[in-house]
């Protein structure tokens, strides 16, 4: 299959590994499509009125490369359920089974190679034996890292890797950044004043709009921990769960002189705590930047003006701006750090 197939197919394993967000942490997100090569297979068709069987070549779905039909996909839902793989072989139907020779399989990130909680999915696509298998990305989890892309190649399937790696990077970027780093995916978040200032005259300000407001809970469902310091705990009791949307509201901690940041980030690598929140005041963001403690940087800006107040977080050299979106009229911009 040329480049541009097997960037289709791949970007259908993200949609589906999508799915799996809330509910295969800590395990990553994985997408897994069974495409066949169609181009000499044929579907018996109903009978027609003279009893005789007639036989065309499968309608192809117009969202579907030529000469290719998905016979197969899955994702990860739930941590300790069966993976992507597991979940695509068994949605093939009885009669697209002869098709798996002549097929192949995308995953988002490398077949496991372990036994863990389920048997190891490389194993399974060489019992299956379909002829390729096509890897968005290699796996940095360290009973596989690269394991499972040899034992398909020893097994003498044709393995290709690397297809929209970036990507496929990008959505486990808290299970990339927790297994090579040995710390969560730290996103650092404030909301501000127009003229930069994080209150009004050292008094809580509301700059979030009840909208956004929504959305910060959406993204605490979406994180395992949340961190404020300690005079914003005291002074604002803020609550750091998730009532204004559905999901798991994150681990709470509060930066402390008994529980300072090596205590908090060796206590979500004890309990797989892969991506944390850091929501306290300038100082508490401060003490994360000057370390460069940080993946991400979430801020919003009200057209609010207060004339003073506690000054914003300088943003450090080195982000890249992902995403500024306006939204109720405040400015949401999100940076990535590019020298991580």
């Amino acid at each position: 299959m040329n480049t541009n197939t097997d960037e289709f197919y791949m970007r259908r394993c993200l949609e589906l590994a999508r799915k799996g967000r809330l509910l295969s942490r800590p395990n990553p997100m994985v997408g897994a499509v069974i495409v066949a090569e169609t181009t000499s297979t044929t579907h018996p068709q109903p009978l027609p009125k003279g009893g005789e069987s007639v036989t065309t070549p499968p309608q192809q779905p117009s969202f579907c490369p030529r000469d290719t039909r998905i016979i197969g996909e899955g994702y990860h839902a739930r941590c300790g359920e069966g993976h992507a793989e597991v979940n695509a072989f068994a949605s093939v139907r009885a009669d697209d089974e002869p098709l798996l020779p002549h097929s192949t399989i995308y995953v988002s990130l490398e077949p496991c190679s372990h036994y863990g909680k389920t048997p190891p999915c490389a194993e399974l696509i060489i019992r299956k034996g379909v002829r390729r298998v096509v890897v968005g990305c290699q796996d940095p989890f360290a009973k596989v890292q690269g394991r499972g892309i040899e034992m398909l190649r020893n097994a003498g399937i044709e393995v290709t890797v690397g297809v929209l790696e970036d990507e496929c990077r990008w959505i486990n970027r808290r299970f990339f950044t927790f297994h090579k780093l040995h710390r969560p995916y730290i996103i650092l978040k404030w909301a501000c004043s127009a003229d930069g200032y994080l209150d009004d005259h050292q008094c809580a300000a509301a700059f979030s709009t009840p909208y956004t407001s929504m959305l910060v809970h959406k993204m605490r469902a979406e994180e395992d921990a949340i961190l404020v310091g300690r005079i914003t705990d005291e002074r604002e009791h803020p609550r750091l769960d998730t009532r204004l949307w559905s999901g798991p509201a994150p681990h709470r901690f509060v930066l402390s002189h008994e529980m300072p940041i090596e205590a908090i980030l060796a206590t979500c690598r004890e309990h797989n705590l892969q991506s944390l929140i850091v929501e306290g005041g300038a100082a508490t963001h401060r003490s994360f930047i000057e370390r460069g403690l940080y993946d991400e940087i979430r801020t919003e800006t009200s057209p609010l003006v207060t004339g003073g107040g506690t000054p914003a977080p300088k943003l450090p050299a080195g982000l890249h701006l992902i995403s500024s979106v306006q939204t109720d009229g405040n400015i949401i911009n999100r940076y990535t750090n590019v020298s991580v």
